[in-house]
């Protein structure tokens, strides 16, 4: 069967990797793709915003199977405009992607729910916003999509209404609303769950890293790595946090109408209280994607499949490897305020063979890679334990050199 990945990032050549392991040996294609991934799949010059294009292409190539990675494509309807053309997708409608394009939206959804998360208010002005602080750090977040970086902890009040003008006067992010947020303190997880509009399944727990630089310093980014599985996370913990978190929701939706098909990701920190929702995305993580997917023996395309189908996973289990995975990200020179492009790569034919290399911020130039994004490679390595993971990714991640590379020394460290 023929299979269209939309996207370009390493969450999208993570996918790619996966799809092309099933044993249904499925034609693969990507729209856009990048370097990395047109050693995979057939490369389509079609851009994740371009909707009609890409419904156009679904189409005429007789594709059965799109698999959307980013979530504006998924805001903005790509689904319900492939459905309306008779083309089955993976992926939430817009109605129901609406938990990630809006923070309120999803807020107020798990007040339905009845979803644990902190305290909040949304805000529209600046000094509505300061009026809404009552301590510090204060957490302040841009209500739409914002790329991973929308977020502010403001440890005071300068900070706080610079970040409340910077969203709300300079309108960054093209937001109109604010949330004031509870500031929660503990260990943060990703968890990650296939839904198919009435059943939430969990994958392997992850945690990833946002801050630039080691020691969680400096401003946030799309992640700088991440690792699989989480210790001292057992199955029954995770089935209680699926229970108590992705499951309600997904109910909430399909009551309302808008039953949520796809990924339902939930963004969480373990407080002295219990779990709280920091956020919820309605798409594969990236980069907690780079270390899931490896450490999946289930066919991931026969899973992406039956969560198309109203109560398709009611039967289907996820198989994990017992082995620890552990992606570190390479990020160019000037990353997050201002990456450069173009900078020459060198190394990638030194990496060993079972080291997975995805490619997000690469491009091809006369016959060279160059970096041609903020985050340029995710390294992952596999190990027994933390420990061997961690060692096989960063050897091969030195291996992989370009001008100004940035990257944390710290991921996974804690878990070793």
């Amino acid at each position: 069967m023929k299979v269209l990945v939309v996207g370009s990032g390493g969450r999208e050549h993570a996918l790619v990797h996966a799809l092309a392991r099933s044993p249904q040996r499925p034609e693969l294609l990507c729209a856009p793709g990048n370097p990395g991934i047109a050693a995979s799949a057939r490369l389509l010059e079609i851009a994740v915003d371009d909707i009609d294009g890409l419904v156009a292409a679904a189409r005429d190539e007789a594709v059965e199977l799109v698999v959307v990675g980013p979530e504006a494509p998924l805001v903005a309807g790509l689904v319900d405009a492939l459905g309306e053309a008779g083309v089955r997708a993976f992926g939430p409608s817009a109605a129901a992607a609406a938990l990630e394009g809006s923070k309120e939206f999803a807020k107020l959804a798990m007040a339905a729910a009845g979803v644990p998360t902190g305290a909040w208010t949304s805000v529209r002005s600046v000094e509505a916003g300061m009026a809404a602080i009552d301590s510090y750090p204060a957490v302040l977040k841009a209500d739409g999509l914002a790329a991973g970086k929308g977020v502010v902890i403001a440890a005071d009040a300068a900070q706080a209404r610079g970040a409340l003008e910077a969203f709300l006067v300079e309108h960054r992010f093209g937001t109109e609303a604010v949330l004031v947020e509870e500031h929660l303190v503990g260990e943060e997880l990703s968890l990650l769950a296939l839904c198919d509009g009435e059943r939430a399944l969990a994958m392997a727990p992850a945690r990833d890293f946002k801050r630039i630089f080691d020691g969680d310093r400096g401003p946030n980014t799309g992640g700088m790595g991440s690792f699989s599985p989480v210790p001292d996370l057992d199955d029954a913990a995770v089935a209680e946090i699926v229970a108590t978190v992705h499951q309600p929701i997904v109910d909430h939706m399909r009551e309302q109408r808008t039953p949520f098909h796809g990924v339902l990701y939930g963004g969480l920190i373990l407080t002295a209280g219990g779990v709280r929702v920091i956020e919820f995305n309605a798409r594969f993580g990236d980069p907690e994607t780079q270390a899931l997917l490896p450490r999946l023996r289930s066919d991931l395309l026969a899973a992406l499949l039956a969560s198309t189908r109203p109560g398709g996973l009611r039967d289907l289990w996820l198989d994990w490897s017992a082995q620890s995975a552990v992606t570190v990200v390479l990020a160019s020179a000037g990353y997050p305020e201002r990456p450069r492009l173009g900078d020459k790569i060198s190394g990638l034919d030194r990496v060993p063979a079972e080291v997975e290399v995805t490619h997000a911020g690469t491009a091809l130039r006369a016959g060279a890679i160059v970096t041609n994004g903020g985050r340029v490679l995710g390294v992952t390595g596999l190990g027994d334990d933390p420990v061997g993971a961690r060692s096989a990714a960063y050897a091969a991640a030195q291996m992989i050199d370009f001008a100004g590379k940035q990257m944390r020394t710290d991921i996974a460290a804690a878990a070793a």
